[in-house]
């Protein structure tokens, strides 16, 4: 039986792992050694505000427009696994490209069928915000989130925090410019702390005490990994 935890777990930290890799050969982004609330001595990309170029997610309707054959346009919902299908050429892959890396690779898949292979990907409506919610929260797991939302309200639909938790010092894990994997801590206490949008694949960790230690800290990150978080895996859509 494979272990979907495990290999989950390697993703993960395969992306902590490149990052320390780049900075050591002195090429990407330097590692942020997190130094408040106790998450120290972790070794993450900087964090970064900066909006990565959009990435197609299941559940996003997209417009695949042939200019030069018009009758093969096709507005369609990405599937579940990632897909969509197409005329002539059948199945591709959606999920985890650009719109102009899907446009590449439709028109080489075209290429065989058409003289002038030319494509237009339009995004036409982004499906729901995946985030997943973990630590101690009363229902730590994967939730759907439509439209804006900031990330006590994650917490909020996860069943709010224990008593047992930290709110001021609440790991939050995302991917930035690159691929890369950042962190940060911010403060979800009610009515006191940060308002912090979330973004499609952000992590929540809400520790029960400050997580000094790596070990620690990536053990309780290990066991709580949710089966159906979906990640990118060399370039293939994966769904666990």
């Amino acid at each position: 039986m494979i272990d979907r935890r495990g290999i989950l777990w390697g993703v993960l930290g395969a992306a902590i792992a490149a990052s320390t890799a780049g900075c050591a050969s002195g090429q990407g982004r330097t590692p942020n050694r997190v130094q408040r609330g106790g998450f120290s001595d972790i070794a993450f990309a900087d964090w970064t505000d900066a909006e990565p170029e959009y990435l197609l997610y299941p559940g996003d309707e997209i417009e695949i427009a042939l200019p030069t054959a018009t009758e093969l346009t096709r507005t369609l919902r990405v599937g579940p696994d990632g897909r969509v299908a197409l005329p002539l050429i059948g199945q591709a892959m959606a999920a985890d490209r650009t719109l102009s890396e899907l446009e590449y690779t439709l028109s080489e898949a075209y290429a065989a069928e058409l003289v002038r292979p030319v494509v237009e990907v339009t995004l036409k409506q982004a499906g729901p915000i995946r985030v997943w919610v973990a630590g101690e929260v009363r229902t730590p797991g994967v939730y759907d989130m439509n439209g804006d939302i900031d990330a006590y309200q994650a917490v909020v639909q996860a069943g709010d925090f224990l008593a047992t938790a930290r709110p001021q010092e609440v790991a939050l894990i995302r991917r930035g410019p690159g691929g890369v994997r950042m962190m940060r801590v911010v403060d979800l206490r009610p009515r006191r702390g940060e308002v912090v949008a979330l973004r499609r694949g952000d992590i929540l960790f809400a520790p029960r005490s400050t997580l000094g230690e790596l070990a620690n800290f990536f053990t309780q990150i290990r066991n709580a990994l949710p089966i159906g978080f979906n990640y990118s895996i060399n370039g293939q859509f994966q769904q666990f």
